[in-house]
């Protein structure tokens, strides 16, 4: 075979090409110190290197999440430890105002301060991170609490009878007698709310104004105190005890505190779930949810093929991705009752259907169980979270008016009142005002109801209600030092977590050295061997082919 000038000029040039290439690939690696650059250089080692890189920007991303919960957390904690310190210094104080060894002045001075304490606890129950209010649920863009006025009063009767509407605000604790004006009434005798007169004092008992006065229209009464800043609204008539008209220091008749108070405005996840009915019939149906449901929405499908009476067996299936994926198979057993039937569904959760006209369930009829939620949950893990807020009227109490009440309203401003709130921590049928009987302490471990009665009772220099805020006040406490520990226990649980990401986070990250870094030694004598050839291939090719001008002519 003839080799041509050109033969040889394109083979001279090839060879040089793959030399500079190979010496070019060497001097890339040692650059980066990688021995995988492009996918090219090893396709499969570059696969497992995406995926560990993927792993580790999970693991990234959940140790972010868990300094941010840390901070959160770290927020509460540090939250409730001053309410805690706090609560020692108005334990001190009511310690004091309870015995008897301390004057009307005396009282009076320690109000001041429990007052400010007081105050100071609203502002702790509002605290924030990151612009974020930690203890409202979800409506962490709002504060917590806010301040209001509620009732206390002697009269366990009156208290738990009617409905009342507070209007108005005061610096200081209003006391209110009702009096006989007709002089027909012994002390202590009953009487009608409507027909009573009233005395009321703005000064703690120093002095006693006679201006005010009960009006009644339309079954819903007025008290009207003019000098006080506040008026009540009564949603119907009750009956009241007869104070002694000549002495204001005999207990014999109803009092009223009219006292500082605070309203939880975040939100909930009191049970029980609200159930809506899907489906052909669904509306002869009546249908509840009880038990322990997870924060999302469950979705339960009647399977049966046709109608299915209540005591027959019931297939059916549920959801807990809005109807993606579903759990089936599921069967309610038949039983003796015709006209309802217990679904059981997720985790521990009840669906429980009853008849309202129809005792049959009709193929493909849904069930769609809300719970409420509060909860705002990072995870920690791939199969791990915690919860980094709190529903703050279980913590520090204070008065709640339900959402169902808003809605219920048809959109319309409700005015905070017994009717639609009540005092957390205590059932309906507990008493809507807060009680003050001597010999028949009311138990409560609602801090801010126990902190306004005691700010009340300390203002009015009355010795026997401040004892009984004392003993609720070491409840308070017990309460508040629960839910701390409650928070200690989710800050130990990111220690933990965060120490296992940063275990899998260094042990992926060796993984991905091994595959992707270069053996620097072998690099080196690699690149000088290339480099070798490269000059090797260059004179020769100089050697070989002459390529000089001076040659050429």
């Amino acid at each position: 075979m003839r080799v041509t000038q050109q033969m040889l000029f394109n083979r001279y040039v090839f060879n040089l090409n793959t030399s500079l290439t190979s010496l070019m690939d060497l001097n890339v690696k040692a650059q980066t110190q990688k021995r995988i650059n492009k996918p090219s250089d090893d396709p499969t080692g570059m696969t497992r290197i995406l995926d560990h890189r993927d792993t580790i920007r999970s693991l990234e991303q959940y140790k972010e999440n868990i300094s941010t919960a840390k901070g959160w957390l770290k927020s509460a904690d540090e939250s409730l430890m001053q309410v805690s310190t706090i609560l020692t210094r108005a334990k001190e104080l009511a310690t004091q105002a309870a015995t008897g060894t301390v004057d009307e002045n005396n009282r009076e001075q320690i109000s001041y301060e429990l007052r400010s304490l007081f105050e100071q606890l609203v502002g702790l129950s509002n605290t924030k991170f990151e612009g974020n209010t930690v203890f409202s649920g979800h409506k962490t863009d709002a504060p917590a609490f806010q301040e209001t006025m509620w009732l206390t009063t002697n009269d366990e009767n009156f208290g738990s009878s009617v409905d009342f509407t507070v209007n108005g605000s005061a610096k200081k604790t209003v006391l209110v007698q009702f009096v006989d004006e007709t002089g027909t009434v012994a002390v202590g005798g009953d009487m009608n709310l409507s027909n009573a007169g009233v005395r009321y004092s703005i000064d703690g008992g120093d002095t006693w104004l006679t201006d005010g006065s009960m009006s009644f229209s339309g079954g819903r009464g007025t008290l009207s105190l003019p000098q006080s800043g506040t008026s009540v609204d009564f949603h119907s008539d009750a009956t009241v005890k007869n104070n002694d008209p000549n002495d204001p220091e005999v207990a014999d008749g109803t009092w009223m505190w009219i006292r500082p108070a605070v309203q939880y405005m975040g939100d909930d996840d009191d049970p029980p779930p609200l159930v809506d009915k899907l489906g052909t019939g669904s509306t002869s149906v009546s249908a509840s949810a009880s038990g322990e449901f997870l924060s999302t929405n469950v979705t339960v499908r009647i399977d049966n093929s046709s109608q299915v009476r209540m005591d027959e067996d019931i297939e059916y299936s549920y959801s807990l991705d809005g109807g993606i994926n579903w759990v089936t198979g599921n069967v309610a057993q038949a039983d003796s009752s015709s006209n309802a039937s217990i679904l059981g569904v997720a985790n521990g959760g009840i669906l429980t259907l009853s008849s309202n006209g129809s005792n049959y369930l009709q193929p493909g009829q849904q069930f769609v169980i809300r719970p409420r939620s509060s909860d705002i949950e990072l995870d920690i893990s791939s199969s791990e979270r915690v919860r980094v807020n709190d529903v703050g009227k279980e913590i520090f109490g204070g008065i709640y008016m339900d959402p169902d009440s808003v809605l219920a309203a048809d959109g319309e401003i409700l005015t905070l009142g017994s009717s639609n709130a009540g005092r957390v921590f205590h059932s309906n049928g507990a008493p809507k005002m807060s009680i003050t009987i001597q010999g028949q302490d009311e138990v409560s471990k609602n801090l801010f109801e126990v902190m306004g009665n005691l700010v009340a009772f300390t203002e009015t220099n009355n010795q026997t209600g401040v004892q009984q805020a004392l003993g609720n006040l070491v409840l308070a406490q017990e309460h508040i030092m629960n839910r701390v520990a409650d928070v200690g226990g989710r800050e130990s649980r990111l220690d933990v977590g965060e120490t296992i990401v940063d275990g899998l986070k260094l042990n992926e990250e060796t993984l991905v050295s091994s595959i992707e870094d270069a053996d620097v030694s072998e690099l080196m004598t690699d690149l000088a061997q290339q480099q070798i050839v490269y000059e090797s291939v260059l004179r020769s090719t100089s050697m070989i082919m002459q390529l000089n001008l001076g040659k050429f002519i």
